[in-house]
């Protein structure tokens, strides 16, 4: 059989956004058997090698001619920030367009957090979030969702196997669902990376029918449900896509997933000081936690420049917690990782490069 690549004037393209299906075809096509495939996913995916020259169980005329039919190339790191502690690191990745999107690796004692971003930007315009500001700049590719993986972990030299995924950066994951889904297939092949979906937790604002199709991919990923409020009122001013999927039909749909899929779905309440944070808001919280399989994430509010939001103190987030304990199923505060270089959540978009 010839190792030979035949010409196409198609754009050649990433390899990181092509699951092992995606690649058979394509050495199918250049007359190659499609086991080599599975070869190059273990190259990549398990050994972590980038350079097809390296990959000593391929022909050397497939290393030298790999490149016309998948492109190994990850996007270049514009800058890396970290906190003083190291203990978290904020990556600007360079788009082959030229646009950049923000990622942060976090470490905590018992685990390694990657949090990714789904869009440059975001149209939901959420009124706490430094993403909002940017607007929808355009929707990550697969491709681009994957390498924000490879780049942090190569970074990190692939220390810790068992790290998890939230796709709680840039954007909002559910509105580029087809990229997103095809992404998390693809860091789920067993051939490759093998990551357990049970490690990877998707973010949403509450867009309603795609967490109804989400349900149906018969994938029991994370949930995370962006409330923020209680009332439909306040809701409507801090996470605007709430005037077309208001809190009612959000906890349905929250409801129906964690039924399907067995998970319990993260309520992530963003508390902001004189806004809501009251009594009354924790009491309704706490009732809406206790009518879902659910567990309520507190975040306190990170800073944004130009924003009118203040955090609250500690002991006002304490206080707002303990209201909650005797009522809710589960409560847990965010440990604020990030916020010195803004890579905290709702820091992201470009305020530092």
């Amino acid at each position: 059989m010839s190792n030979s690549i035949s010409s196409s004037t198609a754009p050649t393209p990433s390899f990181y956004g092509l699951d092992r299906d995606e690649l058979s075809a394509r050495m199918r096509e250049q007359g190659l058997p499609a086991y080599r495939a599975t070869q190059l996913f273990s190259w990549i995916y398990r050994k972590h090698l980038r350079s097809s020259e390296d990959m000593t169980n391929l022909p050397r005329g497939l290393r030298g001619s790999l490149g016309a039919i998948c492109d190994l190339a990850l996007p270049h790191a514009a800058s890396v920030h970290s906190t003083p502690d190291g203990s978290t690191h904020k990556f600007v990745l360079e788009l082959r367009d030229g646009r950049r999107v923000e990622c942060v690796s976090m470490r905590a004692p018992r685990r390694l957090t990657f949090c990714l971003s789904s869009q440059v930007g975001c149209a939901l315009k959420c009124s706490f979030c430094a993403t909002g500001l940017m607007g929808l700049q355009r929707n990550l590719e697969a491709h681009e969702i994957v390498a924000q993986v490879l780049a942090m972990g190569d970074f990190h030299g692939w220390e810790d196997a068992r790290f998890n995924l939230v796709f709680m950066g840039m954007g909002e994951p559910l509105a580029n669902y087809r990229s997103v889904m095809h992404a998390v297939r693809i860091l789920h092949e067993p051939d490759g990376l093998n990551l357990g979906i049970r490690r990877i937790t998707v973010s949403t604002s509450g867009l309603v029918p795609q967490i109804r199709r989400l349900a149906e991919e018969g994938l029991a990923l994370g949930l995370a449900v962006s409330l923020h409020a209680t009332t439909d009122e306040l809701r409507d001013q801090l996470v605007p896509v709430n005037r077309r999927w208001p809190i009612r039909e959000l906890l349905e749909a929250a409801r129906e997933y964690g039924e399907r899929t067995g998970r319990r779905v993260t309520l992530e309440y963003t508390l902001i000081a004189g806004v809501n944070d009251r009594p009354e808001d924790a009491d309704r919280l706490s009732g809406i936690a206790r009518d879902l399989p659910s567990k309520i994430n507190l975040i306190p509010y990170n800073p944004v420049p130009g924003l009118e939001w203040r955090r609250p103190s500690p002991e006002e987030v304490e206080g707002f917690a303990q209201r909650l304990y005797p009522r809710a199923p589960a409560v847990t505060v965010r440990h604020t990782m990030g916020g010195e270089i803004w890579a905290a959540c709702g820091q992201l978009g470009g305020l530092t490069r």
